[in-house]
């Protein structure tokens, strides 16, 4: 399948590593031109940034603390500079903290949704009005399954989320007629650096009994569903959310 992509500019948030990174070298290998903001080493961007470069397409990194609006803001105006258009967003970086309800405190809920909810707000708002000015845009939200069913000790992260998809949702209906669309990537638990953990370990055959599917994630598994969104043959979808889980959840 042809996915026409070529010399299109994609934003990639949390990109330096994991699903993020994943997601930028595919869209890379599609011939699009990658931005791409970390908060983590410098190191880490650096190399991803050299991997990207090497499928042959311009690409630049910028650091970048998210749940802050002006900090995003001057980061935008860079990225319109630098490459001279965005035309897909993906809202790919985020924060989860595994931790009883009754034990979260105020710094807990504002890390949450100043890096998940508030960084997702920040980033359409900045990018939606030179979309609607291009008739054109994609933008796709990458969040956990939480966000939809619920989960033990996620209560703040889910909330955060669930709020990220009822944005995608109303920004869909916003925008559908400027021809931007807007979807939703709800994941089950992908193996990344943050599941490389004890905890983990120890309760993973527990875990895997939710899985028909008896294995995690992989960040591969994620990037198709990104790239055909993104492409033409998606353009009359909008406003949905695609579980990529394993069969973690079936709604």
């Amino acid at each position: 399948m042809n996915f026409e992509l070529e010399n299109k500019v994609a934003l990639v948030t949390g990109g330096s590593k994991n699903i993020g990174k994943e997601i930028a070298l595919s869209l890379a290998s599609e011939k699009v031109d990658i931005a791409f903001t970390y908060n983590s080493t410098e190191n880490q961007a650096e190399e991803t940034l050299n991997e990207i470069k090497k499928l042959g397409v311009q690409a630049k990194a910028y650091k970048l603390d998210i749940s802050k609006f002006n900090e995003t803001q001057d980061v935008l105006q860079k990225i319109y500079k630098d490459f001279g258009n965005i035309d897909i967003l993906i809202n790919n970086a985020g924060f989860t903290k595994i931790k009883k309800f009754v034990e979260t405190n105020i710094d807990d809920w504002n890390k949450q949704i100043d890096i998940s909810l508030k960084g997702t707000i920040y980033c359409c708002h900045l990018v939606s009005k030179k979309m609607i000015n291009n008739q054109d845009g994609r933008i796709i939200n990458i969040v956990g399954d939480s966000s939809r069913i619920g989960e033990a000790n996620l209560a703040i992260t889910a909330a955060a989320r669930g709020g990220t998809i009822a944005l995608g949702k109303s920004l869909a209906k916003e925008f559908g007629r400027y021809s931007i669309t807007v979807n939703t990537i709800s994941l089950g638990l992908v193996k990344t650096s943050h599941t490389d953990n004890d905890i983990l370990e120890k309760n993973m055959d527990k875990i895997l009994k939710s899985y028909p599917i008896k294995r995690l994630g992989k960040t591969s598994d994620v990037a198709p569903m990104v790239i055909f969104l993104s492409s033409k043959h998606a353009e009359w979808i909008t406003g949905q959310t695609f579980s990529i889980n394993g069969g973690y959840s079936m709604i």
